[in-house]
């Protein structure tokens, strides 16, 4: 069900975040994120007027895993900017990804490592929805054994180990 109608309005702004998962031939995993900004109105920066249309930000991340979820390589850009040559001086430090493992706690270590001055805030806010991509892409790309908990378990409030749809598809995890 979409939305109810919004009352009268102008657009003034637009981000698109484009995350995509990628199997790689090698056996890894290619998870690749891109946040576009742009304004509706021209746009007075300190840096100079940014056009109505044209890109305020254009950031990409890409990470590379293995099937542990564990990141092999990390790639940032800053095509588009609001301080050229500025912004963009951070971005080499995403390959501090190189390492993370993206199970509990990579959330706590990403703020660690990027929040506030150490980052940009947009890059950095790529990495969370690159790193639940993860998940997506290699869902049925690796059995896990039956004697494990399936990784999405007790991960959100419909598979909470005591939810309902947990009883139903999964019983043999359910906690009542």
């Amino acid at each position: 069900m979409p939305l109810t109608n919004p009352a009268a309005r102008q657009s003034l702004h637009h981000r698109s975040i484009h995350v995509r998962g990628y199997k790689r031939d090698d056996g890894l995993f290619d998870i690749e994120g891109h946040l576009n900004d742009s304004k509706d109105v021209d746009l007075k920066l300190q840096s100079g007027v940014r056009p109505a249309g044209e890109s305020v930000h254009s950031m990409w991340l890409r990470i590379t895993i293995d099937r542990t979820l564990t990141i092999v390589d990390a790639e940032a850009v800053a095509e588009a900017m609001p301080y050229p040559s500025y912004c963009d001086q951070i971005v080499p430090d995403y390959k501090k990804l190189i390492g993370l493992a993206i199970r509990p706690g990579f959330s706590a270590q990403v703020k660690r490592l990027f929040s506030g001055t150490r980052g940009c805030t947009h890059i950095t806010d790529l990495i969370g929805m690159v790193a639940t991509t993860a998940f997506q892409t290699i869902a049925g790309q690796i059995q896990q054994p039956l004697e494990t908990i399936p990784f999405q378990l007790d991960k959100c409030h419909a598979l909470a180990l005591d939810a309902p749809a947990v009883a139903r598809f999964y019983p043999r995890w359910h906690k009542a």
